[in-house]
């Protein structure tokens, strides 16, 4: 199998072009306020240019007029690693927490890192992030997310301020049924 690592930096360059084209812009240096990330991207392939997706894969994807993760809700252990795959359009998977890029609000669990891919636009590219503190995530796509492209991890078990209430830009399944269904396709909830 044949690994390579995205350089961020060349990454936020190409898709600073795109996301201009597409009229979309977002603030803030998408670490948090809490210095470097701790996250890495990367980018998996088997060789044969498709892709290596894994059970813990969302992909982020552009179809017509619709934005969205799919599964839109995932439930995972604490410590497992979720990768997000752009499968069409500009994408990133970025975590409410008040500060980090446009988010105003906090949908994390409380001393959980938050995590934020910036803008991914090449297909196949992936981000890569691990859940450590049990609880439950709500998170979004910065150019997208007024047009409520948005998404639900359940680390071990629901709780935290995302507990019984939706994200403000859009409408993800409950966390119990998460955790009962394992992972929620957006087709499935949305359907």
């Amino acid at each position: 199998m044949e690994r390579r690592r995205i350089l961020k930096t060349a990454g936020i360059l190409a898709t600073g072009g795109v996301t201009s084209l597409a009229g979309c812009s977002s603030s803030g240096n998408g670490d948090g306020g809490d210095g470097e990330p701790t996250t890495t991207e990367t980018e998996e392939t088997d060789g044969s240019g498709g892709s290596n997706a894994g059970s813990n894969t969302v992909m982020m994807v552009t179809e017509g007029s619709e934005y969205y993760f799919d599964p839109i809700g995932l439930f995972v252990e604490s410590g497992e690693t979720v990768t997000f795959e752009i499968q069409s359009g500009s994408h990133s998977a970025t975590a409410y927490k008040k500060g980090t890029s446009s988010a105003s609000v906090t949908r994390i669990p409380e001393g959980a890192e938050a995590f934020n891919s910036e803008i991914l636009s090449e297909q196949g590219a992936t981000y890569e992030h691990t859940f450590e503190t049990t609880g439950t995530y709500d998170y979004f796509c910065i150019p997208h997310k007024t047009l409520g492209m948005v998404g639900r991890i359940v680390v071990g078990e629901p709780g935290g301020p995302a507990e019984g209430s939706m994200p403000p830009d859009g409408e993800v399944p409950e966390s119990q049924t998460i955790v009962d269904q394992g992972s929620v396709s957006y087709s499935e909830f949305s359907g």
